[in-house]
């Protein structure tokens, strides 16, 4: 059998109702939502179950949802002895791939979550940043219609997400003219997201500031499995490092096809979604058909994974 990676999913995956069904029936999915309820000092749990998409959407509130969400998922496949030898993350999922792999307490990450949203809602007044998707036209022609989109402006790739999409983030104006740009060039969509701040561009330059404070009073371990950061597309294994990356992710590209062709390069065969949605398994299916995509977001997608991972290890044994 080959190796596993665990994928940890970022902002846009949220939904209404996420982790409840898990956190009814397995006490460690339990504890954490808790912990994060006690470290916050307000219920995201209820949040994450009970509140509406609109509140979830808040980037406040979404990236210590999610976090909590990935971090309960991964307390479940921890218990069934379901271990990964990598871990990434997507942006945010950055942060619950260091708490799974040991270099940062959940009580810290989640804290520092909420203050990673606030920041970065901060950072720009609304309306004023944007972010598009780009569906159909390879890195090298959005980074071209970008440059010519600009115009004095900032706007530049955001997330280098498969061979197929790519993610454009910066001033509104200039993004809304690098998505005309992109439609004349062939792409086969463009999607205005709606998001609130234009993330992963030099217009967060004040929300990574401000981050960097709160990321170098806290105190990192060196990582039990090495992560795949974002920001270099390289294994992290120092707490310093991780860190490091942290903090230039904030203004810097996701570099997510990379990262995982880094990781079949290691000899990751079986990739593990762990948290809300199937983004990242969407997009894995972009880059590379071959390897097995894997998720678990509630009951049913557990029971399948634990399933494909046993037949898996009984077939390699």
């Amino acid at each position: 059998m080959g190796k596993t990676a665990f994928l940890f999913p970022g902002q846009a995956s949220q939904y209404p109702g996420m982790g409840k069904e898990l956190a009814e029936n397995h006490p460690a999915a339990r504890a954490v939502f808790d912990e994060a309820d006690r470290a916050l000092g307000l219920s995201i749990s209820q949040m994450c179950f009970a509140g509406t998409e609109d509140e979830l959407k808040l980037t406040a509130n979404t990236q210590p949802a999610i976090l909590t969400c990935s971090v309960a998922v991964h307390r479940i496949l921890e218990e069934r002895g379901i271990r990964p030898d990598y871990v990434a993350g997507h942006s945010l999922g950055e942060y619950s791939g260091l708490v799974a792999a040991g270099a940062l307490p959940f009580s810290d990450a989640v804290q520092i979550a909420r203050k990673r949203g606030t920041y970065m809602q901060e950072a720009v007044p609304p309306g004023q940043g944007a972010m598009a998707a780009i569906l159909g036209l390879s890195p090298a022609v959005v980074a071209d219609a970008c440059k010519r989109a600009a115009q004095g402006e900032v706007c530049s790739a955001a997330n280098l997400n498969s061979p197929e999409q790519t993610v454009i983030s910066g001033s509104a104006g200039a993004v809304k003219r690098a998505v005309e740009i992109a439609s004349q060039l062939g792409a086969k969509r463009t999607v205005m997201l709606p998001v609130s701040a234009p993330f992963h561009s030099a217009l967060m330059m004040p929300a990574q500031e401000r981050l960097e404070k709160e990321l170098r009073a806290t105190a990192f371990s060196d990582l039990q499995v090495p992560l795949v950061s974002n920001v270099d597309a390289d294994t992290v294994s120092t707490g310093d490092e991780a860190r490091d990356a942290l903090v230039r992710q904030v203004s810097m590209p996701v570099r997510w096809e990379e990262s995982v062709r880094l990781l079949i390069d290691e000899g990751v065969t079986t990739f593990v979604e762990v948290g809300p949605g199937r983004v990242l398994t969407g997009l894995l299916r972009q880059i590379e058909r071959s390897v097995a995509a894997l998720n678990v977001e509630d009951e049913k997608s557990l029971g399948a994974t634990l399933d494909k991972i046993a037949q898996a290890r009984s077939d390699a044994a």
